[in-house]
């Protein structure tokens, strides 16, 4: 059964797909009882080498408009959260000069 787990294992990362694997075994005369055994060792094997993944930290934003005068595009850090104040919302041209 090893001859067959290091050929499946071989063949994985070579790019072939179970199937095709499975199917070139049995025309090679093993058995099924054989073939799905060592699938199984491999796939035992394969999962317990994976690498575990780490949850990715949720990142939030709030915006909101800045009350006071102080320049646009400055960034203040309290308490462990970044601001970032952004200019306040100017009328438009034509609403400026014709009062729309």
């Amino acid at each position: 059964m090893n001859e067959i787990v290091s050929y499946i294992k071989k063949n994985l990362k070579k790019g072939y797909t179970k199937e095709s694997l499975r199917f070139a075994l049995l025309n090679q005369n093993f058995s099924k009882y054989e073939i799905e055994r060592a699938l199984k060792k491999v796939d035992s094997d394969l999962a317990s080498q994976a690498p575990i993944l780490k949850t990715k930290p949720k990142i939030s934003y709030e915006s909101y408009p800045i009350q006071d005068d102080s320049e646009s595009g400055e960034i203040e850090n309290t308490n462990g959260k970044v601001r970032i104040k952004t200019e306040k919302h100017h009328s438009s041209f034509w609403k400026e000069l014709f009062g729309f």
